[in-house]
């Protein structure tokens, strides 16, 4: 049986040490992440391309990464990590959603698809993001759907 699991977590980890993040996601996504699992990761800059890469070199489990729009139209940074997994062949899939206007209800439409495709949701938000972020939406979206949820604040 696949075990199919979203990310959603803040853009904003600042500085936050690339060995903190590191076990942050040993402690929280490897219990997940055999090669009966499938993530699903979304290209923005901070939570989801820092777990993307994490899990790419640290587990077997299929990864599908959903934008919002196209990949060329994804922050630099993100679209080359991108690219270079789809080079790799690491990726199960990537899905643009076509949004022709970014903003949040692009980014809500996205995080609402990978609820609706997942039994799991594991939330990184920062520690003082308010509840109004797109972490905390794709979390209480999780909830209305009766879908299970880890929280890890960062």
């Amino acid at each position: 049986m696949e075990r199919s699991v979203a990310i959603t977590g803040t853009r904003s980890i600042g500085d936050a040490p690339v060995d903190e993040l590191a076990e942050v996601f040993a402690a929280y996504l490897r219990p997940f992440a055999d090669s009966t699992a499938h993530f699903y990761v979304g290209g923005a800059s901070g939570v989801d391309t820092a777990a993307l890469q994490w899990l790419a070199r640290n587990s077997e489990a299929a990864l599908t990464v959903v934008v919002p729009c196209r990949i060329v139209d994804q922050p630099v940074g993100p679209a080359e990590v991108i690219e270079s997994l789809r080079g790799e062949e690491r990726l199960a899939d990537v899905v643009e959603m076509g949004a022709t206007l970014l903003g949040k209800d692009a980014y809500h439409a996205r995080n609402r698809w990978m609820v609706d495709h997942c039994g799991l949701v594991i939330g990184f938000p920062r520690g003082d993001e308010s509840a109004g972020g797109g972490t905390w939406y794709t979390l209480n979206y999780a909830t209305e759907q009766r879908k299970a949820r880890l929280v890890v604040p960062l």
